[in-house]
């Protein structure tokens, strides 16, 4: 081992810990707040007037082992469900698609579409678009439809009152 590595590392081990005054009030933000991962702890050290960066807190929660795992991007899967609102529609169908009689079974679906669009100065923005057809059981035709730029009833509506006219 060199002489040079040698001493600074000895150095280094006589040297008391600059971070001591941080770490404490990190484990102290942590006893009183539990889900609190790096980027509301470097908030919260900020707001009792610590100037410090994010990588440090980062090394630090790393360091005394405060990672937050209870909010992995796998355990939190989007889900948009709201559980029942309103009447729940009786399944009056009981998955038998087929029919022989036309306009006897007609279904709908909402799909969400994504695209892009890059403006004049290339900043590209995601836009979404909403489909709504309506199809008939009897030889899959797509009935009517509609397009809008959100998921609602009206949208919905305005597909299904279409092929009634």
């Amino acid at each position: 081992m060199p002489k040079a590595t040698y001493m600074y590392w000895q150095k280094r081990f006589n040297r008391e810990n600059p971070d001591k005054d941080i770490e404490e009030k990190m484990l102290e933000i942590r006893k009183n707040n539990s889900n609190y991962g790096y980027r509301r702890m470097l908030g919260e050290l900020r707001n009792q007037g610590y100037r410090i960066n994010k990588k440090k807190v980062q090394r630090l929660m790393q360091k005394l082992h405060l990672q937050v795992t209870s909010f992995t991007r796998k355990s939190r899967k989007y889900s948009s469900y709201k559980g029942n609102v309103g009447t729940v529609a009786p399944n009056r169908i009981k998955r038998r698609f087929n029919t022989n009689i036309p306009h006897q079974k007609i279904t709908t679906d909402t799909t969400e579409f994504k695209y892009y669009e890059v403006d004049a100065q290339g900043h590209m923005t995601m836009h979404k678009l909403y489909l709504d057809p309506f199809m008939d059981l009897f030889n899959r035709e797509i009935l009517s439809y509609a397009i809008g730029q959100n998921p609602s009833r009206k949208n919905v509506m305005n597909a299904w009152t279409r092929p009634l006219k």
